[in-house]
């Protein structure tokens, strides 16, 4: 193999990034603490995200992190979070102000500006209002009284409060492989030569 195909076969692979990642931030944590050893618990896990639905619920799984560890007791105090940043980098919350919205960050530009901008097409404040809601939820520890007032995103998504917590809570751990409808599921199997794809079922049920 040449030098230019084996890079190029290196760049596409996502174990092979993984490798070099990890191996960066765990030799600089070692010699920041003096030890050695491994650093991380297990091998790292992807999910292939074939859809918005299926990416905007994971981006909540996991800014929620902090809040199902209880690390943080919202999440406008859960640091080093992608929500914290799309909190605090806005001066107003409004979809106005949306050149403001944390560095680096893919930008939620709305339904209803999809055809002009490219970005995630939900609405940012219904998004914050979303993960808001759930953390207080998650950290009274009491799912079965939700609020009467659900959030309006959950609307456009279709799910209901259940499935919404039960997603929030175990997308990390239920869902594997690739996550998304089903017309989407079939097109990821036929592309990787796949004929089943791990938890289908379960996704047949909520990503309709």
């Amino acid at each position: 193999m040449s030098v230019i195909a084996e890079w190029r076969s290196r760049l596409s692979n996502i174990s092979w990034f993984m490798r070099c990642l990890n191996e960066f931030i765990a030799r600089k944590a070692n010699k920041e603490d003096s030890c050695k050893g491994r650093f991380w618990e297990g091998r790292f896990k992807s999910q292939a995200l074939l859809d918005e639905k299926a990416l905007l619920t994971c981006m909540a799984y996991v800014d929620l992190n902090p809040i199902r560890a209880k690390l943080a007791p919202s999440v406008d105090e859960s640091e080093y979070t992608s929500v914290f940043e799309r909190i605090h980098g806005k001066s107003h919350h409004t979809e106005l102000e949306s050149d403001k919205e944390g560095k680096d960050l893919v930008k939620f530009i709305g339904a209803e500006h999809q055809l002009q901008s490219s970005g995630i097409n939900y609405s940012l404040i219904d998004y914050l209002e979303l993960v808001d809601w759930t953390g207080r939820v998650m950290r009274k520890g009491k799912r079965g009284a939700i609020p009467p007032q659900t959030p309006a995103l959950l609307g456009v998504l279709g799910l209901d409060n259940e499935t919404w917590f039960s997603l929030a809570n175990d997308f990390g751990k239920t869902y594997h492989g690739a996550i998304g409808s089903l017309e989407e599921l079939a097109l990821f199997a036929e592309h990787t030569g796949k004929r089943w794809v791990s938890g289908k079922n379960k996704l047949r049920n909520i990503y309709h």
